[in-house]
């Protein structure tokens, strides 16, 4: 028997193919613009990060210095082959001490070695507002007062909202805003500048 239709049944099936090969063309080349643009990124994203991450690195290394008054800090990336997919180790010299990393240092060291990093990525990435909660709080007396002098190194860049109990550091903020409970669930917030 013969079809009467195949004629027109091949050509619709024919002209559906080329539609399908078509869009399916538009869908590699797609692919492959995306995966051009991701390979691009990529390689943006890690030239700016080891470029950030060398300017870290040496302000790390400053601020530790300060901070402790002495001894030196390293940012270590814990895959140096694949800076991106990295993890960043901070290793620790405390005057006075060997080399050691930064989980083995007590609550104070430890502390002021996170002050050091931060300090370290304000320098290299200044921010206009940091709100600290209790971070001096396992500190002693003197160096709350290396942390306050490096807060005064960037009041001109940053603006420092401190939450603290520390009297010392009270005492250096300009402008303070006390919190009381008078009456039990009832906060009043006193403000006081010292200038």
């Amino acid at each position: 028997e013969v079809n009467l239709g195949a004629i027109e049944m091949f050509e619709r099936l024919t002209e559906r193919h080329t539609e399908l090969s078509s869009q399916r063309d538009d869908v590699r080349k797609g692919i492959e613009e995306i995966q051009s643009s991701v390979r691009e990124l990529d390689k943006l994203t890690r030239s700016r990060f080891e470029e950030t991450f060398v300017k870290v690195q040496a302000s790390f290394e400053r601020m530790f210095s300060k901070l402790f008054g002495g001894g030196e800090g390293t940012l270590i990336l814990n895959q140096a082959d694949d800076a991106l997919a990295s993890g960043v180790d901070i290793e620790v010299t405390v005057p006075g001490k060997k080399r050691q990393r930064l989980e083995l240092l007590s609550g104070g060291e430890r502390a002021l070695a996170a002050c050091a990093f931060l300090f370290a990525l304000l320098e290299v990435r200044p921010s206009p507002l940091v709100v600290l909660d209790e971070v001096d709080a396992p500190l002693d007396g003197r160096n709350v007062e290396r942390f306050i002098e490096m807060l005064r190194g960037f009041e001109q860049t940053t603006q420092f909202v401190i939450i603290t109990h520390n009297p010392v550091t009270i005492e250096s903020a300009p402008v303070w805003f006390g919190v009381t409970m008078q009456e039990p669930g009832v906060s009043t917030v006193v403000p006081f500048r010292t200038s």
